[in-house]
């Protein structure tokens, strides 16, 4: 291990001896008895013990294995619901909008589980712990799809079905039994993705310094490489996964996203001398604690909010209460809420006589964690916007799939399998990250002086905007589709081939796919610096929440607008007799004043501001301590300690 000589023998001075022993490799881990509540947002080793040096870890060393990981993930995901609609329609026999609704909910499902990983992982295990066990669950439900495809006891027989009769839902459904199985493993899949999609960006972005500039401008950039490894394990999806599916057979692509997500965890395992971590909230969960500031406001309802924020309750001989969060500067907003902060005169002179005690914060909590919930509170009108952006995205992705299949595909004598023209938005997306990275950010950031170039809101709206005209070019393609099959007398069957060419869908999936470079890592990126220190991974889970209850909203307006339109509805079992055009042109509306609404909470958002470590200096400097001590016991006086008087390791 590199030992720090005294100044005094004409070594370097004492900042750059510690700069340089922090940054040497660690080759034993760190003996320190540390309170975890001065640790805050330091990062820490796998056993929850500060990382004094972080030379061999962290940064892109270290997010390489966890982009990875991600994009053989993605290529699993992805491929299960870009095959799911026709698997379900062709092999289970269900109709176009009962596979679509079930691929719905499972995409629901699959958003709104990532809540209870991330509580999982911020309270109790971390993230890196929340990864790996939901990654073994993500395993076993894809096992039990692959036997789902490969047993033919767990489907029903297609000899006497055709192609054109399953697409009319006239074929034997799979049975009660198999559609048992079949669910059960759709959403042990979609519990699986609970406690990796929300922990996989959040932890690669904690592999990041926030206290460190040297570290800290690579955040924006890793968000946007993140996505572009999403996009690159979807693209593998669109082009592999699908075409083997459609091929071959279903069954040999569902044994790759198998043989995919394997793969995802291995690296990720590999990964793991590398990785910083975060500590969780030891078992205080981000809900108890929100519950304790609505109890603790509660009770104290009677009482008047200070005009003094500095009468408001904090610790100052800790980096917080909450372990794991640095602490977070007062806001003006809900108001209502600092009661929870407000000490009774008997809690005054309760914390007078024991200065280290923390009270029950069932009765008052800190500045800090009534922040926390406000921190919340106000990012909830941004988050809603975020539901009907989503909600258009999925719509348009499923519906446009089933309009391509009866349009001409064909080149070079080979027929491009549908799902395969959506690979176009995820190349532009592959794209327009790096340029966006290497050529707008700089162009914007001289404009705007932001180093993201334009703010994460500013993002957002951009992407709003440009999914609503990708809608309205959905609506007039199929408004041209639709007109074509009744012109030539074939509105009957969904599947005829019609002369009007598949690839018009090209510019569309192109709008949908700069639409996601703005809107969707544009959320990502401002849910998890917007969340507070403890609950990031809640942050991120927030981001696919917004997505989840986005697909069962789209499930919900199909059903409504199908009862209040004419039958057979707008959204039909045949295509050609139903009205697609109106609806994408009805969810273009939609998402149109979504963005006028997005506009005005937008303008009225605060950004989160958090006061800088004030213990982690003397934290890192008691562990210094503890090894040169260590040190000092096995090597004699060779080891010199350092004096912590106006030490700097930052």
């Amino acid at each position: 291990m590199q030992k720090i000589a005294a100044r005094s023998s004409g070594g370097l001075d004492q900042e750059s001896q510690l700069q340089l022993y922090r940054n040497s490799p660690s080759d034993k881990p760190t003996n320190t008895d540390i309170d975890k509540h001065d640790i805050g947002f330091l990062p820490v080793d796998i056993r929850g013990r500060p990382l004094v040096r972080k030379g061999n870890t962290g940064t892109w060393k270290a997010a390489s294995f966890i982009l990875a990981t991600e994009m053989a993930e993605r290529m699993t995901y992805i491929g299960l619901l870009s095959n799911a609609v026709s698997y379900l329609v062709f092999r289970m026999h269900l109709t176009f909008p009962k596979a679509s609704d079930l691929v719905t909910n499972v995409a629901g499902a699959s958003n709104l589980t990532p809540l209870l990983g991330a509580f999982v992982a911020d309270a109790y295990l971390g993230r890196f712990w929340t990864i790996l066990v939901f990654g073994i669950i993500y395993l076993v439900g894809l096992v039990l799809l692959v036997l789902v495809a490969f047993l033919p006891s767990l489907a029903p027989s297609s000899a006497e079905c055709s192609a054109y009769q399953a697409a009319l839902g006239n074929c034997e459904p799979a049975s009660e039994g198999q559609l048992t199985v079949l669910y059960l493993a759709l959403y042990i899949i979609a519990l699986g993705t609970g406690g990796i999609t929300p922990c996989v960006s959040a932890f690669g972005a904690d592999q990041f310094d926030e206290e460190d500039p040297s570290e800290m401008k690579y955040m924006p950039s890793y968000f946007n490489a993140f996505y572009f490894f999403i996009s690159v394990g979807s693209l593998l999806s669109l082009t592999l996964v699908v075409n083997v599916s459609d091929s071959i057979d279903y069954k040999w692509g569902f044994f790759i996203m198998l043989v995919s997500m394997f793969v995802a965890l291995v690296i990720f395992l590999i990964g793991t001398p590398r990785y910083r971590h975060r500590l969780p909230s030891a078992r205080l969960s981000p809900l108890t604690r929100i519950a304790q500031v609505t109890v603790a406001s509660a009770r104290k309802m009677r009482l008047k909010a200070p005009e003094n924020e500095q009468e408001l309750y904090e610790v100052f001989d800790k980096e917080s209460a909450i372990v794991g969060s640095r602490k977070i500067v007062h806001t003006s907003d809900y108001r209502f809420l600092d009661k929870a902060a407000v000490p009774t005169e008997a809690e005054k002179d309760q914390i007078k006589e024991n200065p280290k005690l923390i009270p029950s914060p069932w009765r008052l909590c800190t500045v800090t964690q009534v922040e926390e919930v406000k921190a919340l509170l106000v990012m909830m009108p941004i988050w809603c916007t975020g539901i009907v952006t989503n909600m258009a995205f999925i719509q348009i992705i499923n519906f446009a799939l089933q309009g391509g299949t009866s349009m001409n595909r064909e080149v070079a004598g080979f027929d491009v399998p549908v799902p395969t023209l959506a690979s176009v938005a995820t190349i532009l997306v592959a794209i327009a990250l790096p340029l966006y990275n290497q050529y707008f950010v700089p162009f914007m950031s001289r404009l705007t002086g932001d180093t993201r170039g334009i703010s994460l809101l500013q993002r957002q709206g951009v992407g709003q905007l440009v999914m609503t005209v990708g809608l309205l070019a959905a609506g007039v393609l199929e408004n041209r589709r639709r007109a074509q099959a009744w012109a030539l007398g074939k509105q009957s069957n969904p599947l005829a081939s019609l002369p009007i060419s598949g690839f018009w869908n090209v510019p569309i999936f192109s709008l949908i796919g700069l639409g996601e470079v703005f809107a969707m890592v544009g959320q990502m990126e401002f849910f998890y610096d917007q969340a507070p220190d403890a609950m990031r991974s809640v942050g991120v889970a927030i981001f696919t929440a917004n997505g989840g209850i986005g697909a069962f909203m789209g499930s919900a307006i199909v059903h409504i607008v199908n009862k209040v339109t004419p039958s057979p509805g707008w959204v039909a079992v045949n295509i050609n007799l139903g009205h697609m055009d109106y609806y994408y042109f009805f969810v273009a509306v939609l998402n149109l004043a979504n963005f006028f609404l997005f506009l005005w909470f937008a303008h009225r958002y605060k950004y989160k501001i958090v006061s800088k470590s004030t213990k982690r200096e003397a934290v890192l400097l008691k562990a210094l301590h503890q090894e040169n001590a260590h040190d000092h016991a096995h090597a004699g006086p060779a080891t010199v300690g350092v004096a912590p008087s106006d030490s700097r390791l930052y």
